[in-house]
């Protein structure tokens, strides 16, 4: 892509977002903030976590994105007896007698992993390390992922039966948890008004894979003043209750804060925040904006918080 300047680039990337957003509504009625932080994580290079119950379309969100984007989709449905084979791909043996690698389903640019908890570890750090590595080993081999790669992981947050959930430090690894609520009675009338007729919308292409690529590189561009990055590695030195930093809320409910990786994702989420916006550089109003599904699962309660009912969410706002 060909743009005089910077500026005119962004200006770009603002419209190219809005379309994005239409074609995606036409399909999807409301979500717009998992939507919005559904983008945002694609196009800060990083990967994202869905949880909802069953039936909040996050499969037809996936699809949709993907189909307004112009990228190969694969759906991974994760079972207990997934195997990482299964996902990476394995060595057969051909007519020749030679060892070939036959790819897997992740070779693709954006992979559905459904219901990740339902796989053992061993398959769960398969797909982590592809996610962190952009790359998969097989038979002794390294095999590059495709360009745009990117991961969005369902959960089931009321089945615990039959589930391995994710530690801390695989999660560690998605830049955003989004929740996904239940839609409103409004919300819900058009949903049932759309879904049960045979006229069914078509989403059309928005992006190619080489504009998502320069539009990422983009949002890495943008300045950002030393004390919005300061705000940021100051908010997660406030979850860790040795820091100089630490609350009292912080040292009374926590037992785990937020690693490194929470301030780079609090800088990065913030650009494309600011960005999407319109604004040549984020603001520490951009930084709270993106802070909720970036720390909601790198940090740890207590048993204090639990006995106080107090909730992650609860603890972010009082930090904020």
């Amino acid at each position: 892509m060909q743009f005089k300047s910077d500026t005119e680039a962004l200006e770009a990337f603002v419209h190219k977002y809005q379309e994005l957003n239409k074609e995606i509504s036409k399909i999807i009625v409301g979500q717009e903030e998992t939507i919005k932080n559904v983008l945002i994580s694609i196009f800060s290079k990083g990967h994202c976590l869905l949880v909802g119950v069953p039936g909040l379309a996050k499969t037809l969100l996936v699809n949709t994105i993907a189909d307004a984007l112009g990228l190969s989709f694969n759906r991974i449905q994760f079972t207990p007896d997934l195997m990482p084979s299964d996902i990476i791909g394995s060595e057969i043996l051909d007519e020749q007698r030679n060892f070939k690698f036959i790819k897997g389903p992740l070779f693709s640019s954006i992979i559905l992993a459904d219901e990740i908890n339902r796989t053992p570890p061993k398959t769960q750090a398969a797909l982590l390390e592809a996610m962190q590595e952009k790359q998969v080993t097989a038979g002794g081999k390294k095999y590059i992922l495709d360009n745009p790669f990117f991961v969005l992981a369902t959960q089931n947050p009321i089945e615990q039966e039959g589930t391995y959930p994710l530690p801390e430090a695989q999660l560690d690894r998605f830049m955003f948890n989004v929740w996904l609520d239940y839609p409103s009675f409004a919300e819900e009338l058009q949903v049932v008004k759309q879904t049960t007729t045979v006229n069914s919308a078509k989403v059309n292409k928005v992006l190619s894979a080489d504009e998502i690529i320069f539009f990422q590189d983009l949002i890495r561009k943008i300045p950002v003043a030393d004390n919005v990055i300061e705000y940021a590695v100051k908010l997660v030195n406030k979850t860790r209750a040795n820091s100089e930093f630490s609350s009292e809320v912080t040292k009374k409910y926590l037992q785990w804060g937020a690693g490194p990786r929470a301030s780079q994702y609090l800088i990065i989420g913030a650009k494309c925040h600011a960005a999407v916006r319109g604004k040549f550089s984020p603001d520490i109003e951009d930084v709270k904006a993106i802070a909720t599904p970036i720390l909601r699962h790198r940090i740890v309660r207590n048993y204090k918080a639990e006995a106080d009912g107090l909730n992650v969410e609860e603890i972010i706002k009082q930090l904020l």
